[in-house]
Formats: C-alpha cells, sequence, structure tokens
C-alpha cells in the first residue's frame, strides 16, 4: 500500500467527518484525554475513523486497536455490535468497548486500559520501514 493513499470511500469519509462535528460529549470528554495520554506515550490515535463498512469511534492504526464508546442506543444493539466485532477481528483488530457510565466513573482507568492495550499489541506487531 502507498503511503498516503486511502482505501475509503467518499460516503465513509463524509459519514466520518460528520461523526466527529456531532460528537457526544462523552466522545469529546474521551478523545481529549485520550490524545493527551497517547501523545505523551507516542501513540497515534484517530477519531471516526472509516474500517469499511463501519467508522470505529477511536482507532490506532499501528497498533489495530479500536476503541467503540457505548451510549444507552447500544443496549439495543447488542447482537449488531457483536456482529460488528467479530468482523473486525477477522480483519485482525482488537475492539476494546467502554460504556459512557465507565468513562463517568473512571476516565483514567479507561484510558490508562486503552494505552496499555496499544502499547501490548504493538509489542507483537513488527516495526515497518517507512520512507
Amino acid at each position: 500500500m502507498q503511503r498516503g493513499v486511502r482505501h475509503t470511500n467518499t460516503d465513509d469519509h463524509k459519514r466520518a467527518q460528520e461523526l466527529r462535528r456531532t460528537a457526544s460529549p462523552y466522545e469529546r470528554v474521551l478523545w481529549k484525554a485520550l490524545s493527551q495520554s497517547a501523545t505523551a506515550a507516542k501513540l497515534r490515535f484517530r477519531r471516526q475513523q472509516p474500517i469499511p463498512p463501519y467508522i470505529a469511534d477511536f482507532a490506532c492504526m499501528r497498533a489495530k486497536l479500536l476503541v467503540e464508546l457505548d451510549g444507552a442506543s447500544h443496549d439495543a444493539r447488542a447482537v449488531y455490535d457483536q456482529q460488528r466485532d467479530a468482523y473486525l477481528k477477522k480483519q485482525g483488530y482488537t475492539v476494546l468497548r467502554f460504556s459512557n457510565d465507565d468513562l463517568k466513573r473512571n476516565l483514567k482507568g479507561v484510558v490508562e486500559t486503552i494505552i496499555i492495550q496499544a502499547r501490548a499489541l504493538l509489542v507483537a506487531v513488527p516495526p515497518t520501514c517507512e520512507n
């Protein structure tokens, strides 16, 4: 794959932009805390990352780690979420799910868990040469 080439379609990209603009307050809080901790840990996360046919809430592409923040609407979507996670796992991704309540109760612990998991996954991934 060439550097800088994206393999998502325009609709995915537009939808991801819209999701970033309309992020929930919980997503905004997690993004702020995660991006600060990730920078300190020399990790890079993206918000609303298209991974066709889905869009992940947060992604560390180098570690192939996806983070989903679930609000109340996900209670009725458990089967859909399980199928989605199974598909993404087959694509080589690790998916972590947290509820809004997890975030309210323990933001620091959620962020630490994400950073620890990303680091652990990177140990298992051989480094690549980039020009």
